[in-house]
């Protein structure tokens, strides 16, 4: 690594990841710019069955938002569900069962979620996944490639002519920092020269910095 991916991913720990950086972060917080309706919106959500897209969930379900839940795990889905469901009251939440490191079904999905719904407001590309070893989908693409990277790309991709026709439309991609600690590799984009680092493999930028928001262009 790099003396100036060093240098960038301390800098970024001490203003972002630290006690200090949160307290100093939480002066400007606003509490009331939360009380936001999200009545008459839809969401798509995924990986919302744990973490941040599950608490992404919560919020929008509380605000009246239609929630479409997509997830990996059945069973883990339909508790967090339930759980929304009763701590929200908001009915409007729909599980939706996609492994998105299967690239074929997630561009099946976005066709077959175009054709039954008329509406999807906002994407939000939260689920992704560390491999302790690499392994390749059905199509021959190494996992943490293919969910993080290829199954963001064609999920997006296929929503947006929905999301064209949707009211103030966004997509919302969440990543991580650890980019800062490695370089894209063009070269070897599904990591099969070398030792295989399921950490570093995750870390490598192969979307945008930070926590994006984008509007689609509704331009042709």
């Amino acid at each position: 690594m790099s003396l100036y991916r060093n240098s960038a991913w301390f800098l970024k720990g001490l203003t972002e990841f630290t006690r200090s950086a949160f307290l100093s972060a939480a002066k400007r917080f606003v509490e009331k710019d939360l009380e936001t309706s999200m009545a008459g919106r839809v969401f798509m959500i995924t990986g919302a069955n744990s973490g941040i897209g599950r608490a992404t969930a919560m919020a929008i379900a509380k605000r009246g938002g239609t929630v479409h839940m997509v997830c990996r795990n059945k069973d883990k889905a339909e508790e967090a569900r339930a759980d929304i469901v009763k701590e929200s009251g908001n009915k409007e939440i729909y599980v939706h069962i996609l492994d998105l490191s299967e690239t074929r079904k997630v561009w099946e999905f976005a066709d077959a979620f175009k054709k039954k719904y008329k509406t999807l407001n906002v994407l939000i590309n939260n689920a992704g996944c560390i491999m302790r070893e690499r392994d390749v989908n059905s199509d021959g693409l190494e996992k943490s490639f293919a969910t993080n990277v290829m199954g963001v790309y064609l999920l997006t991709k296929g929503l947006i002519p929905l999301m064209e026709k949707s009211a103030d439309p966004r997509v919302i991609t969440v990543t991580s920092g650890g980019m800062l600690v490695q370089k894209l590799r063009t070269g070897n984009l599904q990591t099969e020269i070398g030792r295989y680092d399921g950490t570093m493999v995750y870390n490598t930028p192969t979307v945008p910095p930070s926590h994006c928001l984008c509007d689609v262009d509704k331009e042709k």
